[in-house]
């Protein structure tokens, strides 16, 4: 519960039914409710943790698709990261990219505590200089990370990308600011990037409104 109450500033509906939602939803396993306490007790803006039930929605979603490569674009402390890596066939790889090396020792010390400690591969700096670098096709790709940035790494990660495969960017809502006339920078940035994959004929696009938004995206053709 007090993980809940300081949460519930993310949520958009009424406190009961994310409650009745919590209560209905597979129970996030130790490791992940450890990591999800550190956080909110040690970590500066705790908020950006993905939480309980969008890590089972991630969870449930790569185990759905059974994934060879995974990227994810922001590490923070990596919640996200092991949720996804529940999916991954045996031997598959998730790589996740952070330029705060705070945050990702943080990551490193429950990555390690995992069952996927040699699934999961850390990089560390600018995701637009290491995503060139990455010669794999992925199959989930999650963008979680500098907002200005979200089309340029649709850009950078669709080419990678299988045909079949998803693309999930998180915050999309930004709490609501998207629907705003008046705009600021992040949040003009995240309102361009929906409206660029919705008008991408490559990929086919859902927004949900979970949490603060997801913008799940699949690839159709190349």
């Amino acid at each position: 519960m007090w993980l809940f109450l300081h949460q519930k500033n993310m949520e958009f509906l009424p406190e009961k039914i994310s409650l009745y939602a919590l209560n209905n939803t597979e129970k996030e396993p130790k490791l992940l409710s450890d990591l999800n306490r550190e956080t909110w007790a040690n970590v500066m803006i705790p908020r950006m943790l993905s939480g309980h039930l969008q890590g089972r929605v991630l969870s449930m979603i790569s185990k759905m698709i059974s994934p060879i490569n995974i990227i994810e674009i922001g590490t923070y402390t990596g919640y996200s990261a092991l949720c996804m890596a529940e999916g991954l066939k045996e031997n598959g790889k998730l790589h996740t990219l952070d330029i705060n090396e705070e945050y990702t020792s943080v990551a490193k010390k429950y990555f390690d505590k995992s069952d996927y400690k040699e699934n999961i591969i850390q990089h560390i700096g600018h995701a637009v200089d290491i995503i060139p670098q990455l010669d794999y096709k992925f199959q989930l790709a999650f963008i979680d990370a500098d907002k200005e940035n979200y089309s340029n790494y649709f850009d950078l990660i669709i080419e990678k990308m299988d045909v079949g495969g998803y693309i999930i960017a998180d915050n999309v809502l930004w709490s609501g600011k998207v629907t705003e006339e008046n705009k600021d920078e992040e949040t003009m940035a995240l309102h361009n990037y929906n409206k660029k994959v919705f008008s991408d004929k490559r990929v086919e696009t859902v927004l949900l409104p979970v949490r603060d938004g997801l913008n799940i995206s699949r690839k159709i053709s190349n």
